[in-house]
């Protein structure tokens, strides 16, 4: 067996805030407690949303918390022919379909039947060109989720802080983007070609996140690619009750003082740990860490069940 393997990848949309911190510290423990190697690779394939030189100050945020990389950083901007060569694979297979639909197309399949999406409710595709582009030019290309037999994709796995989870992607998601009508590529792909091939065996990361870990693992197996174990972190919220996040407004972690700031995540974690720098007090929290969830990968289900 290769060794375990975890990763952080933030997007350098902005500073690292609270809520980020506490994601790196546990993907940072976990690695650690299993005696395995701790990555960091900045999405930034989404290169409009990216700002410049928040990067390298997200990699000094790490480094003043002594979160270290044990490999050099991976930028998924110069990943784009691995992403490239994943898509072909699928699209040699037929399962990969070209989209001429916008967001407003969508929805409005969607109301032509009396739904209408929800706030905050994911847009499900409704399978609008799975079997052709009746005459409209490609946007997009998506990856279908629906068996050859006419089925659903149901996806169940379990996640080793929230338990068995399962979830009917065809029904929940639909034929989801792997490559956008600007020609960028989706996160689902990068993230799935980027953890096969660092060897990503462990994949720790904010609850927020939960609801993507069934494409991924869809996306998984059909690229013949393995499927990580999963842990979702418990979320920082603000003041109003949302997530703490960029989009509204968090703002950076004071770096100046680390163990304040480690402190305060290792709290959100559960995480019972002493010392008077930053060094002893990661040293304890790895063993915090380990007395909650190491016991328990061994009868963690692995291999997630896929129907």
């Amino acid at each position: 067996m290769s060794r375990p393997a975890g990763r952080f990848a933030p997007s350098p949309t902005g500073p690292l805030h609270a809520g980020s911190l506490v994601a790196a510290l546990a993907s940072w423990l976990d690695a650690r407690a299993l005696n395995g190697r701790w990555l960091v690779r900045i999405e930034d394939v989404d290169t409009p949303r990216c700002v410049a030189g928040v990067d390298a100050l997200i990699l000094a945020q790490l480094a003043a918390c002594g979160l270290h990389p044990d490999e050099p950083v991976v930028w998924q901007s110069q990943r784009g022919a691995a992403y490239l060569a994943a898509l072909q694979q699928l699209q040699q297979r037929g399962m990969v379909f070209p989209c001429a639909c916008s967001r407003r197309d969508i929805e409005a399949a969607w109301e032509t039947i009396g739904q209408v999406r929800t706030r905050h409710g994911e847009l499900v595709y409704p399978g609008t060109c799975r079997l052709g582009l009746q005459g409209q030019p490609a946007r997009a290309q998506r990856l279908r989720c629906v068996h050859a037999d006419g089925s659903d994709v149901i996806v169940g796995w379990t996640d080793r802080r929230l338990g068995p989870q399962t979830q009917n992607v065809t029904q929940a998601i639909g034929d989801f983007v792997l490559q956008r009508a600007d020609g960028l590529w989706a996160y689902q792909l990068a993230v799935v070609v980027d953890d096969a091939a660092q060897g990503i065996t462990h994949v720790v990361r904010g609850e927020d996140i939960a609801d993507n870990t069934a494409r991924q693992i869809h996306l998984q197996r059909q690229l013949g690619l393995p499927t990580p174990q999963y842990l979702h972190t418990p979320l920082v919220l603000a003041a109003d009750g949302q997530k703490l996040s960029k989009q509204n407004g968090a703002s950076a972690f004071d770096s100046r003082d680390p163990l304040a700031a480690l402190r305060t995540a290792g709290a959100v974690l559960g995480i019972k740990a002493h010392g008077g720098t930053v060094a002893d007090w990661l040293a304890s929290a790895v063993q915090s860490w380990a007395a909650m969830f190491v016991p328990t990968i061994s009868r963690a289900t692995a291999q997630p069940l896929v129907r």
